[in-house]
């Protein structure tokens, strides 16, 4: 006699290939989720496995069972924000002359980032810190080409604005973004993301139409602290 399901007095049927694929990819997705926010949270030393699965809701075997070690996980974690990071110079549609590429792109480098603190907080530190610098070094090479789309695209909106170096100006933009991104995520609550986004405009010469943030209450420059 073959195998059957019940349940309750009720026969169900074995779940499909499909559902099984689904429940494994939100299980991975939990492990990302949880790891990201622990990474954030203790540092990559003090996120063990063990909490990791505890913050998911998983088995803990099920960390190692996906992603091998936590160093893979650390690895997946930071391509999947350098991909989306290195994304942002795509011309959205409507840029079309230099100017509005280049507006697009600062506020699209801007917002990502205010959406998404803890990610920022996280690549900073593991960019910084002796122990995790190699990770983020090996992930960086390993995304050379789209690391070099990115610069490219850059470069070619400052060469279309007829700047001497456009390599040199797209390190400068870089910095100066790079800066406002690392003092938001130390300090979110009184970083004045909105004047400082129309200053780093002004300093193109461009005036930006609207607020970024609509709905975010005025924030002006008075001091940042904690």
């Amino acid at each position: 006699m073959g195998r059957r399901w019940f349940q309750e007095g009720v026969r169900l049927s074995p779940r499909s290939e499909e559902t099984n694929r689904e429940l494994r990819e939100q299980s991975r997705h939990r492990i990302l989720d949880a790891a990201l926010e622990l990474f954030a949270e203790h540092g990559y030393e003090g996120a063990t496995v063990a909490r990791i699965a505890a913050r998911a809701g998983v088995a803990r075997g099920l960390v190692p069972y996906y992603f091998g070690t936590k160093e893979a996980l650390l690895e997946e974690l930071l391509a999947g924000a350098m991909t989306g990071a290195f994304g942002l110079a795509a011309p959205a549609p409507g840029e079309t002359t230099a100017d509005e590429r280049l507006a697009g792109l600062i506020d699209r480098v801007l917002a990502a980032a205010h959406g998404a603190v803890p990610v920022q907080r996280l690549v900073l530190c593991l960019m910084l810190q002796p122990a995790t610098r190699e990770v983020y070094a090996r992930v960086e090479a390993s995304h050379e080409a789209v690391v070099t789309a990115f610069e490219d695209g850059i470069r070619s909106i400052f060469a279309d604005r007829g700047a001497p170096d456009p390599a040199l100006e797209e390190m400068l933009l870089r910095s100066v973004l790079e800066g406002v991104i690392f003092k938001l995520a130390v300090y979110p609550g009184t970083y004045p993301l909105e004047d400082v986004r129309r200053r780093v405009h002004a300093m193109y010469g461009l005036t930006p139409a609207a607020p970024l943030l609509p709905d975010a209450p005025p924030r002006p420059a008075t001091r940042l602290r904690a």
